[in-house]
């Protein structure tokens, strides 16, 4: 029925910086009024979503898809998809109509549950919308930007971002940008401080750019100014970086920064498995503090590589719990050969995956950690190899979804929850790590003495969470005490995990 699958759940961060007054918000759907509720009239009559697919106020020029139709139309297709697909379809309310709403986008923003989790947060946060052109490049890892991640941690004045992660080449990298330097201005507004809402305009402008062009970003590194003129491209991200073997005196460690499950990761990650099993790593560090997610077969692929045939042959990664109006599916296996995802350089199908045997594996995890990622410890974990965390709890996202486009627009609702060869998925709070350990942006990532990756050797030589001196050391103004408090910069489809059928 569908060809990809979302494990993921995401919250848009497309536009999140505010004013004095406001707070973060935004998102890749169409804001609108928010609309009270009608008088109850009961449920709408509804018709199969085929019957109404791909009929469109304005055709695409060019599509061989799009055909003439109404905005009612693909309201119509919007109401009836979520009520045929969607995981929550009895709590959607229905007394909105969708003659209230102007788009399609901002109709199907209100389709969604309105209960809430034990902890009192939305029991859905991952209701989001795409443009299909947009999201289909990502899936080849190709973002329009300058080729770094920032992560913010507090989105009205005064703000703070940093530098993450600089993609290799990129118009980031060849200015001379750094992990850990600081935002201080965006085309000549004060990022810091600006209070007005012009001003957060040209500043949001600045940093998710909707075209190519130039604009002049300015920084501070240990004090010192740094300007830099960035022209927004189409950028070819990294799924795998700063791949490591560490010696220790009991061995060697392998260590990876695992960015995102997307086409070009799978042959990315098989490489560096099959260099690790070369070496004869005896342990694994995967740092995955700022993946959110994406296909749950490389997810899938990445734990056999980890665990090897011995734990996972016929076993479950993954069994997939939808509502009561769709097939079940097959269980989601440990793949022990590729799928051969499409993209540039793709790994043939079949290809034999190296594997490392490893009964315990250490992840670097953050609020960032999301998806597809989660399903690595919940499928490890469900076929009893231990996975200790070392950093802060998952952002909690044990859903998925099967994106699907209509009239150029792909929708991401809730149609499944995974769940591990145990029966366990109840994750939606996170995963709380084995030890707590702020995000440290003084070392690049990949450096025996950055902060999270120190704390898991220490913990995988002495099983202590504790510094070797025992002695209680204050943070940094570059480390972060509270990762779940601090997002990333990013685009929804970004904390979200796909599988390929």
């Amino acid at each position: 029925m569908h060809s990809l699958r979302l494990r993921c759940l995401v919250v848009s961060l497309g536009f999140v910086l505010s004013a004095c007054g406001g707070g973060g918000g935004g998102g890749s759907s169409d804001s609108a009024p928010v609309v009270p509720p009608l008088t109850p009239t009961g449920p709408t009559a509804l018709v199969a979503s085929s019957t109404v697919a791909n009929r469109c106020e304005a055709p695409r020029s060019g599509s061989s898809i799009d055909k003439p139709g109404t905005l009612l139309d693909e309201q119509t297709w919007v109401r009836s998809w979520i009520d045929e697909t969607y995981l929550w379809y009895r709590e959607v309310p229905t007394t909105y109509l969708p003659q209230s709403f102007a788009t399609a986008k901002a109709y199907f923003d209100v389709l969604k549950t309105t209960a809430t989790t034990a902890s009192g947060k939305p029991k859905d946060q991952f209701h989001f919308t795409y443009t299909t052109a947009e999201w289909e490049a990502s899936l080849n890892g190709v973002e329009l930007g300058y080729g770094m991640l920032l992560a913010l941690t507090r989105t009205t004045p005064p703000r703070k971002a940093v530098v993450t992660i600089v993609e290799p080449g990129s118009p980031a990298a060849l200015a001379g940008l750094r992990r850990g330097d600081a935002l201080q201005t965006v085309d000549g507004v004060d990022f810091v401080n600006a209070p007005d809402t012009a001003s957060v305009g040209i500043i949001n402008a600045g940093l998710f750019p909707s075209a190519q062009g130039t604009h002049t970003l300015a920084f501070s590194r240990n004090g010192a100014p740094i300007s830099a003129s960035l022209q927004a491209v189409d950028v070819s991200t990294s799924s795998v970086q700063n791949e490591r073997i560490i010696d220790t005196p009991t061995g060697k460690v392998g260590y990876l920064t695992f960015n995102t499950h997307n086409n070009v990761s799978e042959r990315q990650l098989a490489e560096t498995m099959g260099r690790f099993q070369a070496a004869g790593i005896s342990d694994l560090v995967l740092d995955v503090r700022y993946n959110g997610g994406g296909y749950l077969d490389v997810a899938s692929e990445l734990a056999y590589m980890i665990a090897g045939p011995q734990v996972t042959t016929g076993k479950t990664f993954e069994q997939v719990l939808a509502n009561d109006k769709t097939r079940p599916a097959a269980p989601v296996p440990f793949h022990a050969q590729s799928l051969g995802f499409a993209g540039p350089n793709p790994l043939p199908k079949g290809t034999p995956l190296p594997s490392l045997g490893l009964k315990r594996v250490t992840l670097l995890t953050t609020g960032n950690t999301c998806s597809a990622s989660e399903a690595i410890i919940n499928g490890l974990r469900g076929v009893d190899v231990q996975v200790n965390l070392i950093g802060g709890t998952t952002c909690g996202k044990p859903y998925g979804f099967y994106p699907t486009p209509n009239c150029g627009t792909t929708y991401f609702a809730v149609q499944f929850q995974g769940v591990n060869a145990k029966g366990f998925g109840d994750f939606a709070d996170g995963m709380a790590p084995t030890c707590d350990v702020a995000d440290d942006y003084r070392n690049p990532l990949g450096d025996p003495a950055e902060g999270m990756l120190a704390a898991a050797l220490r913990y995988r030589s002495s099983g202590s969470c504790s510094p070797a001196t025992g002695a209680t050391r204050l943070l940094s103004s570059m480390e972060n005490p509270a990762d779940t408090a601090t997002r990333l910069l990013r685009p929804a489809y970004k904390e979200i995990a796909v599988l390929k059928r």
